[in-house]
C-alpha cells in the first residue's frame, strides 16, 4: 500500500535495524508503548495505596460476613472497595482530564467546550430538587436501617424477626441509594475542556512530530498541518456529541470524514495539509493503543461460545466474501476486494488499515472501504438493537450478534448498551475476541498475497517477502496485548480490573479515540470523489459489503444461538 509518510531512501544492505527508527510502523508501535508507559505509571504510581485501602475495607467485609445477614457497615465498605479504581487515584485522574472530547450538548455548541457553575446551575433548576428529596429518602432511610440493625446487634443477632426487621430496612436503604444514583446522573457539573484541549493538541503535535523528524519529513510543516487537522478533529467531535446527532448515529468518526471531504471536494485541500494527512501513521497508532484492551481473561469470561461465535463465524464469512467478489460480482480489484472482505468480517477499521498493508492496496480502496463501515455501523448501531428488543431476543443472543456483526469496538458498546447491561458485556467481549484475528487476518493476507496473487508464475516467494509484507504495526498490538493480559493476570482479579481495565484502558481508550479521529478527518482530506468514483463503478463495492454483511448476520445469530444455548446453556446461565 502507498504510504502517505515521507519517503525514504534506505540501504538494504545495512541490518534492519534502522527500519526501528526510520520506518511508520515501528514509529506507531514507539508512540503507542511512550502513551502506554506513561498512562501505566501514572496509574500504578498510587498502587500502594490503593492496596491498603483495599484490604482495610476487605477487613471490614470479612468482619461484617460473620453476622447473619449484610450490615450496613458491609455495604458501605462493599461500595468504597468498588470505588478504587485506578483511573479515580491522583495524578492518574489528573492525566485522564487532559484526553476527554468535548461534551455532549443539546442547542449550544459552546456548551460542548465549557458551562460555567452558574449555566450548571440554571440546567440542574429542575432536576436538583429531585435529586435532594432522593438524599433526604436515603439519609432517612440509612438512620432507619442503623436503628433496626442496633436492635438486632442488641439482641446478639439471635433474634430472627429482629433480624429479618433489620435486612428489610437495609434492604431499603441500598433501593433509596440505587435511586439517588440514578436521579443524579443526570446533574451537569461546571466544566471548562477548552485549556485541557489545547494541551492535548499541542502534546500529540509533538510526539508524532518526533517521528517526522526520524522518517526525513518537514517537521514545520506537518506539525502546522496536524494542527489544523486536530481542530477538524475537534469540531467533528462538536458535532458528532450532539444528542440528536448522536441518537441517530451521526457520531465523532462520521462526522471527522465527512468535514474532510467536504474541504477536500469544495475549496481543495491545500498541499501543505495533506501532507501532514498521514492516515497510515495515525491509524497504526490507534491499533498498537487498542492491544491494551484485548485481554486475555476478559476472552476466557465468555469462554468457548464466544470463541466459536468469532473465531469460526469470522474466517469462514471473510473467505466467502472474498470469492463472492472475484467469482460472482467479478470485481476488477483483488485488493479492494480483500479490504472490505476483512474489513466487514473482523472489527472494522482496525482489520482493514492492516489488510489493506498486508495486500499494499490503495489509499482510495481503503478510503471506500473505511467509508462503507462507518455508514453501515451507524445503521447497524441503531437498527440490530431495536429488532432485538422487538423479537424480544434473550440479551446474552443480542450481545453476542452485536459483538460478531457491528464493525466499531465504540459502536459494539453503544448497542449493546441500547439492549441491556448484559447485552453490552457479551458484545464488548465478543469483540473483543475477534480483535485478536488483527494480527491472523494481516498475516494470512501477507501470506496469501505473496505466494498467490502478486507472485509471478513459477517465482519461489521466500520467507522474507512475506516478512517485509506483513505489517510489523500489528506485532505491536500483539505485544501490548500480550503485556498487558499477563500484568492483569499477575495482579489477580480484582486488582486488575482496578488497574488496568479501570485504569490504564482509561488512558488507551480514549488516545486510541483521538488518533482515530485523526485518521479519519485525514482520508477524508485526501480524498477526491473524482478518483472515488470509479471503485464505485457498478454499485459493486457496495453490493459486495451488504451481501457479506448479511452473510456474516445470518451465520453469527445462528452460531450465537448454538453455542449459546444449545451447546454450553451451563455458561450462559452464569452470565
Amino acid at each position: 500500500m502507498a504510504s502517505d509518510s515521507p519517503d525514504i531512501v534506505v540501504d538494504r544492505s545495512k541490518a534492519q535495524w534502522s527500519d526501528l527508527w526510520l520506518k511508520e510502523d515501528y514509529w506507531a508501535i514507539w508512540i503507542g508503548l511512550i502513551l502506554l508507559l506513561v498512562g501505566t505509571a501514572l496509574v500504578f504510581s498510587n498502587k500502594g495505596e490503593l492496596e491498603s485501602k483495599y484490604e482495610s475495607y476487605a477487613a471490614v467485609l470479612r468482619a461484617e460476613s460473620a453476622k447473619p445477614f449484610k450490615t450496613v457497615e458491609y455495604y458501605q465498605a462493599a461500595a468504597a472497595q468498588k470505588a478504587l479504581q485506578g483511573q479515580n487515584l491522583s495524578p492518574a485522574k489528573d492525566f485522564i482530564g487532559y484526553l476527554k472530547t468535548p461534551a455532549r450538548w443539546q442547542s449550544n455548541p459552546l456548551d460542548a467546550l465549557f458551562m460555567t457553575q452558574a449555566a450548571a446551575d440554571e440546567a440542574n433548576k429542575a432536576l436538583k430538587p429531585k435529586v435532594d428529596a432522593a438524599r433526604q429518602a436515603a439519609s432517612e432511610a440509612l438512620a432507619r436501617a442503623k436503628e433496626a440493625q442496633s436492635a438486632a446487634a442488641a439482641a446478639s443477632f439471635g433474634d430472627a424477626s429482629l433480624n429479618d426487621a433489620a435486612t428489610k430496612a437495609i434492604g431499603e436503604w441500598q433501593a433509596a441509594q440505587k435511586k439517588v444514583a440514578k436521579v443524579a446522573k443526570g446533574l451537569v457539573k461546571p466544566f471548562n475542556r477548552i485549556p485541557t484541549l489545547i494541551v492535548l493538541g499541542l502534546v500529540l503535535t509533538a510526539l508524532t512530530a518526533v517521528g517526522i523528524k526520524f522518517m526525513g519529513g518537514n517537521v514545520g510543516k506537518y506539525m502546522a498541518a496536524f494542527l489544523v487537522i486536530f481542530a477538524l478533529c475537534l469540531l467533528a467531535n462538536i458535532l458528532g456529541n450532539h444528542k440528536g446527532m448522536r441518537l441517530y448515529g451521526l457520531n465523532a468518526e462520521i462526522w471527522s470524514i465527512a468535514l474532510g471531504m467536504l474541504i477536500a471536494n469544495t475549496i481543495g485541500t491545500p498541499k501543505w495539509i495533506k501532507d501532514g494527512a498521514l492516515v497510515e501513521y495515525f491509524i497504526k497508532t490507534g491499533l498498537v493503543l487498542l492491544g491494551a484492551e484485548v485481554l486475555f481473561h476478559k476472552i476466557l469470561a465468555i469462554g468457548i461460545p464466544g470463541i466459536f461465535v468469532a473465531w469460526v463465524v469470522t474466517p469462514i464469512v471473510l473467505i466467502s466474501t472474498y470469492i463472492f467478489g472475484q467469482k460472482v460480482l467479478k470485481m476488477p480489484s483483488k485488493t479492494l476486494n480483500i479490504v472490505i472482505s476483512a474489513d466487514m468480517s473482523v472489527c472494522g477499521t482496525s482489520a482493514a488499515i492492516a489488510t489493506a498493508a498486508a495486500a499494499r492496496a490503495k489509499k482510495e480502496e481503503l478510503t471506500l472501504s473505511i467509508g462503507l463501515s462507518l455508514t453501515f455501523t451507524a445503521i447497524m448501531m441503531i437498527a440490530l438493537p431495536a429488532f432485538i428488543k422487538w423479537v424480544g431476543m434473550p440479551e446474552v443472543l443480542g450481545g453476542a450478534w452485536i459483538g460478531g456483526t457491528v464493525d466499531a469496538t465504540g459502536a459494539v458498546a453503544a448497542a449493546g448498551a441500547f439492549v441491556g447491561e448484559k447485552a453490552m458485556q457479551v458484545a464488548a467481549t465478543v469483540k473483543m475476541i475477534q480483535n485478536v484475528l488483527i494480527g491472523v487476518t494481516a498475516f494470512c493476507v501477507a501470506m496469501y498475497w505473496c505466494t498467490k496473487v502478486d507472485v509471478q508464475s513459477g517465482e519461489r516467494v521466500g520467507v522474507m517477502e512475506i516478512w517485509n509484507r506483513f505489517p510489523k504495526f500489528v506485532l505491536g498490538f500483539l505485544a501490548v496485548s500480550i503485556i498487558y493480559s499477563l500484568i492483569s493476570t499477575t495482579l489477580g482479579a480484582d486488582f486488575g480490573k482496578m488497574l488496568v481495565d479501570n485504569g490504564v484502558n482509561k488512558v488507551s481508550v480514549p488516545l486510541r479515540g483521538w488518533f482515530f479521529a485523526l485518521a479519519f478527518v485525514s482520508i477524508g482530506l485526501t480524498t477526491d470523489f473524482r478518483e472515488l468514483g470509479k471503485y464505485f463503478k457498478g454499485g459493486k463495492p457496495i453490493i459486495l459489503y451488504v451481501c457479506g454483511q448479511s452473510l456474516n448476520l445470518a451465520l453469527t445469530l445462528l452460531m450465537a444461538w448454538i453455542m449459546f444455548y444449545k451447546v454450553f446453556p451451563e455458561i450462559t446461565a452464569k452470565i
